[in-house]
């Protein structure tokens, strides 16, 4: 995984589930829809990325400016690399560009991604940010605000790369097969997630009509309010972001209870 300012090694527990009175502290969206935008105007498939890259740096403001914490945007998923190499590379170079723009954003960032799934050039591009975490020039304190990433990611492989973690920590300290049944417990293995230390997403938003999460922070997400929005992604705007925050304030949450 590639992480940029992140917690994920750090043995914090996972945050309580927020009030149910307030906004969502944590909202992750599929951006799914931008080939099918791309083609329905007679476009290069890439045309579509650009376009989604522009919506992206957008709803990174709505967030911050709707009080969000963290948002999580899933850009690529460990799937998508079974695309033709050609559209790959235009993708990988609109990606970069996209992440460097969101880090100039001043927010801090996490790269979410499987171990070991980006092309060496890929993760070696975004390897090089160095987000600031401030606040824009000018603004005075805010609350606090995060951007993840999703890239290359999966949430299968995140699941099973946080028991790789646990195990090697383990193994380690010089543990043995019954100190290892001990030592897993939903607290420890969500140390070892990429969203360690965050709350869980409480809003989960997909774009182009389609209705299922893909395994779209698999773990994190069994309590998360689900909204799915008929807009391709390069179409989503303000209003359907509001919407959907208006959607998850309409309905009673019970986390199990």
């Amino acid at each position: 995984m590639v992480d940029v300012n992140s917690s994920r090694h750090a043995d914090t527990p996972q945050p309580a589930a927020p009030s149910v009175e307030r906004g969502p502290r944590h909202v992750g969206i599929i951006l799914d829809g931008n080939r099918r935008w791309a083609r329905s105007k007679g476009l290069e498939v890439s045309e579509g990325h650009r376009a989604g890259a522009a919506v992206v740096l957008d709803a990174v403001d709505w967030a911050r400016e709707s009080g969000v914490e963290t948002l999580s945007l899933w850009l690529l998923s460990t799937d998508n690399f079974r695309r033709p190499e050609a559209e790959l590379t235009q993708l990988f170079d609109i990606i970069t560009d996209l992440a460097h723009a969101v880090a100039r954003k001043g927010a801090p960032m996490r790269i979410l991604c499987a171990d070991g799934a980006l092309p060496t050039s890929l993760a070696e591009r975004l390897e090089s940010l160095h987000p600031a975490g401030n606040a824009p020039e000018g603004a005075g304190s805010p609350a606090p605000f995060e951007v993840n990433l999703a890239i290359g990611y999966g949430g299968r492989r995140e699941i099973i790369d946080a028991f790789h973690a646990l195990i090697d920590e383990e193994i380690a300290r010089g543990g043995d097969l019954a100190s290892l049944r001990d030592a897993v417990s939903e607290g420890s293995v969500g140390t070892h997630l990429s969203t360690a230390g965050q709350s869980a997403p409480d809003l989960l938003i997909r774009t182009s009509g389609e209705q299922r999460l893909s395994g779209f922070l698999l773990w994190q997400s069994v309590h998360s309010e689900l909204v799915f929005c008929d807009a391709l992604w390069p179409d989503f705007t303000r209003a359907d972001f509001d919407a959907a925050l208006e959607e998850f304030a309409s309905r009673e949450r019970r986390f199990g209870a």
